[in-house]
C-alpha cells in the first residue's frame, strides 16, 4: 500500500493528513493561520506535515507530499504568480516549502486538487467528463474533460467563479468585475441577496442580531428550510443565479456530472440539488437536457487533502 501526505492550504487554516492509495484519510492535523506572511504560512504548513508524517502507520512507505494552494500557480516552477486571498505575488512556494521540509513536494491550485480528489475517489469516480464547483466564501472549481484535468495555457482553467452572469445589475466581485458567478452565487452572495431583498420584507426578522456574528449562509439556509419568506425569496434569487452559472458550464464543457462542494454545497438535496436541476435544465439549450447530474460532493472538507495526496500518488490525471 502506498501513502502520501496531502496538504490543503486555505485562507484561515492549513490542514494535512496521511492518505493511502485507496483515498482513505488518517488523522487530520490542522493549524489556524493568523497571518498570510509567507514565512509564517510555510512554518505552520511544515508543522502539520511533520505531524502527519509522524502519524503514518508503522512500516508505511511515504511516496510523497502534495500541496494545494490558493492562487494561479506555475506548475513547472512551483511559483504562485498571484493569490488574491493571500496577497501573494510571484512567491516561489514549492522551493520554499522544500527547503523547509528537506523533501520534494508536488504543488497545484487548491480547487484543482479538490477536483482531482472528487474525480478519483469521490462522486466523479467512473466518469470521464466531470466538474467540481465549491460554494463557500467564493466559488472555486475544476474541470475534467475526457479523463484529463483541464489546466489551460497558463494554469488558469477552472476559475469558473469569475465568468460574468449579471453584468448590468450584479454585485461587485472581489476581482473588481461586476456580476461574476462568484459574486452572485457563492455562500457570501446569499447574504448579499438577503440584504438586497430586505426592503421588500419590512417586517422580516431574518437580518437581526450582530452582522459579523449572527449573519451568514447557514442562518439563511436554516430560515429557508423553516419557511421564512424573506429567506425563501433570498434562496430563490441565489438559486437562479447559481443555475445560470451551471448552465453556462454545461455549455462550455458538457460534463456528465457536476459536484457541488463547499459549505453551501452540503445543503439537503430537497432544498438545493432537486430544484437547482430543474432550473439548470430550463436554461440549458444547445446541450441535451437532463444529461448532466448535479450532486453533492462526497469528500467534504477532506477533498483538498485527498486531491493533493493524489498529486504525489498518481500525478495530475
Amino acid at each position: 500500500m502506498k501513502w502520501a501526505i496531502g496538504v490543503d492550504l486555505g485562507g484561515t487554516h492549513v490542514a494535512a493528513a496521511p492518505v493511502d492509495d485507496r483515498g482513505r484519510v488518517y488523522q487530520v492535523h490542522q493549524r489556524e493561520l493568523e497571518s498570510h506572511d509567507v514565512k509564517y504560512v510555510i512554518s505552520e504548513l511544515a508543522r502539520v506535515v511533520v505531524r502527519s508524517i509522524d502519524a503514518l502507520p508503522k512500516r508505511a512507505k511515504l511516496t510523497g507530499i502534495g500541496v494545494g494552494s490558493p492562487g494561479n500557480i506555475d506548475e513547472r516552477t512551483g511559483t504562485v504568480r498571484f493569490s488574491p486571498n493571500f496577497g501573494w505575488h510571484d512567491v516561489a512556494l514549492r522551493q520554499k516549502i522544500e527547503k523547509k521540509l528537506g523533501r520534494p513536494i508536488k504543488l497545484l491550485n487548491d480547487a484543482r486538487c479538490a477536483t482531482i480528489g472528487e474525480f478519483i475517489y469521490g462522486v466523479g469516480k467512473g466518469t470521464r467528463d466531470f466538474a467540481l464547483i465549491t460554494l463557500g466564501t467564493g466559488i472555486g472549481g475544476g474541470i475534467v474533460a475526457n479523463g484529463k484535468l483541464v489546466l489551460g495555457h497558463s494554469m488558469a482553467a477552472g476559475e469558473v467563479g469569475h465568468h460574468v452572469i449579471r453584468e448590468d445589475h450584479g454585485f461587485v466581485c472581489t476581482c473588481g468585475k461586476i456580476g461574476c458567478f462568484e459574486a452572485q452565487a457563492s455562500g457570501t452572495a446569499l447574504l448579499r441577496h438577503a440584504l438586497k431583498l430586505q426592503p421588500s420584507f419590512p417586517r422580516s426578522t431574518l437580518l437581526t442580531g450582530v452582522p459579523q456574528v449572527d449573519w451568514g449562509s447557514k442562518m439563511i439556509i436554516r430560515a429557508a428550510a423553516a419557511g421564512d419568506q424573506h429567506a425563501l425569496a433570498t434562496w430563490q434569487a441565489w438559486l437562479h443565479d447559481l443555475a445560470t452559472g451551471l448552465a453556462n458550464i454545461i455549455a462550455f464543457v458538457n460534463p456528465e456530472t457536476i459536484a457541488l462542494g463547499g459549505g453551501v454545497g452540503r445543503t439537503d438535496d430537497s432544498l438545493l440539488a432537486t430544484p437547482l436541476t430543474k432550473l439548470v435544465d430550463e436554461q440549458t439549450t444547445m446541450a441535451p437536457k437532463h444529461q448532466t447530474a448535479i450532486v453533492r460532493a462526497k469528500l467534504g472538507n477532506n477533498a483538498g487533502i485527498v486531491g493533493s495526496a493524489c498529486l504525489a500518488l498518481h500525478g495530475i490525471p
